[in-house]
């Protein structure tokens, strides 16, 4: 069983940068993508970023490419979302996730282990 922990939300300005980080432990060899999603107040959790475990191919939502990276380091069993450019739209509770999935990525019902979340909150 994989768990997932996430850290490095926090508020920041319009226009600003974080990076959130997941951490891994457990058992990776069984790992197809791992994703990164977001839930504001109100709406359904939606894809933000994935990147492919074994070959670090990444797929991005339309809103946030160009501004997010999503990155892995499978030594420390680590994935990394680099924030630039931030934006009040992007305020959100963002959750880490762990699918065996090889082809699919965007879907939330593919993945099945999340972390507790991580707030992020960008001011205006």
């Amino acid at each position: 069983q994989v768990q997932l922990v996430e850290f490095g939300g926090g508020l920041v300005q319009a226009g600003g940068s974080l990076t959130l980080y997941c951490r891994l432990s457990g058992r990776t060899s069984g790992v197809g993508f791992m994703g990164w999603f977001r839930q504001a107040p109100g709406e359904d959790r939606g894809f933000v970023a994935a990147i492919r475990w074994r070959d670090g191919t990444t797929y991005y939502a339309d809103s946030v490419k160009g501004r997010f990276a999503i990155s892995r380091d499978v030594t420390a069993r680590q994935v990394k979302l680099r924030m630039n450019d931030l934006k009040p739209d992007d305020t959100a509770v963002y959750y880490c996730a762990k699918s065996r999935d090889m082809i699919t990525y965007n879907l939330s019902a593919i993945y099945d282990d999340w972390g507790q979340g991580t707030q992020v909150t960008v001011s205006s």
